[in-house]
């Protein structure tokens, strides 16, 4: 058995989506947030599960629990954007006995990724939990789901480059209604705010001469949601461009005339990678025009073998001439380290 490619054609099916998709290499499961409690302190966290397989398929009936065939890790990230600190940690395991997984979120299992007390679960039909704790550092939120699932690309799947084969099926829950509470040293604060949970698979997303991206879901003060993503190549140039938006009323819609322009520079003092410090965001059909900053300039993750720049941003801009302001995430990658997995470069 090979590992199946994202071709055109999927029918996106929920809650059975929500679970894994074993016969494809990569999946993630990708939960960001902006919350602030009731005096205005502002707060983000990043809660991503990873399914990297090893073969692909379900697991055989029967077969011994220390047979591998997927290898499950995770990270999370919680920013105090009003007191400028910033903490990241990384999970992994094997699974073996429950401890870690993915399921489809119906019957008895409601999870549908965890690892040990690290965990995202459906509670409801437009309902779910997310929660992830460590060292001095917690969030613990209920979930509403005001919006259907916002899928990306077209034909069901989602390119990631010009030329054909390298693409994954991708959809979004934008515009989760969170409430719940965040710890920081021990001190608990009830919290609310929005959430944007991605889910994507694929086998061979990106072309081997490609060597990062960088992408934001954000959430626009006129109501709509735009995720949008630019790749480079191993020199650094652009060479694809993609973005959708979703409107007040939830027509979605694929962005053909984006434009991503990096703003100043921002180097790590952990890995000497040469970040942008921003960017500016244009869409000339729309008459949308954005400027997104970091809430803190050093939200750069060290996970090895992994390092990559994942923060909170907010932004201001204009659509229509109308002035608006955004919230949400914005992740940075092949900056500061390779990217594994993503292609089948050796």
């Amino acid at each position: 058995m090979e590992w199946r490619a994202a071709e055109p054609g999927w029918k996106y099916v929920f809650p059975r989506d929500h679970g894994p998709h074993r016969e494809f290499k990569t999946e993630w499961w990708y939960a960001t947030g902006t919350l602030a409690d009731d005096q205005g302190r502002e707060f983000g966290f990043q809660l991503t599960f990873f399914r990297q397989g090893i073969r692909p398929g379900e697991k055989s009936q029967g077969s011994s629990r220390f047979r591998v065939t997927e290898l499950p890790f995770a990270h999370f990230a919680f920013t105090d954007c009003s007191a400028k600190t910033f903490r990241h940690f990384q999970r992994s395991s094997r699974g073996s006995f429950g401890e870690a997984g993915f399921s489809i979120p119906t019957g008895k299992e409601s999870r549908m990724a965890w690892m040990e007390d690290w965990e995202i679960m459906r509670i409801g039909p437009d309902r779910y939990r997310l929660k992830a704790s460590d060292a001095g550092r917690a969030v613990d939120l209920t979930l509403v789901q005001e919006r259907e699932p916002m899928v990306h690309g077209e034909k069901g799947i989602s390119p990631k480059s010009s030329k054909p084969g390298h693409a994954s099926h991708y959809y979004s829950l934008t515009r989760l209604k969170a409430s719940g509470t965040v710890t920081i040293d021990g001190k608990s604060r009830s919290v609310s705010g929005l959430v944007w949970f991605d889910h994507e698979w694929a086998t061979n997303s990106l072309d081997p001469g490609e060597a990062g991206w960088d992408w934001s879901g954000l959430h626009l003060s006129n109501g709509e949601d735009l995720m949008l993503f630019r790749i480079r190549d191993k020199q650094g140039k652009q060479v694809f461009l993609s973005g959708s938006i979703r409107d007040a009323k939830g027509s979605v819609s694929a962005i053909k005339d984006l434009v991503m322009t990096p703003g100043g520079t921002w180097k790590s003092p952990h890995t000497g990678g040469l970040y942008p410090a921003g960017f500016e965001i244009a869409v000339p059909s729309r008459a949308l025009t954005l400027t997104i900053t970091p809430q803190l300039a050093d939200q750069e993750l060290l996970l090895p073998p992994f390092a990559y720049w994942e923060g909170a941003v907010k932004g201001e801009g204009r659509v229509n001439g109308s002035p608006v302001t955004s919230s949400g995430y914005l992740e940075l990658t092949g900056y500061g380290g390779k990217i594994l997995g993503l292609s089948q470069e050796k």
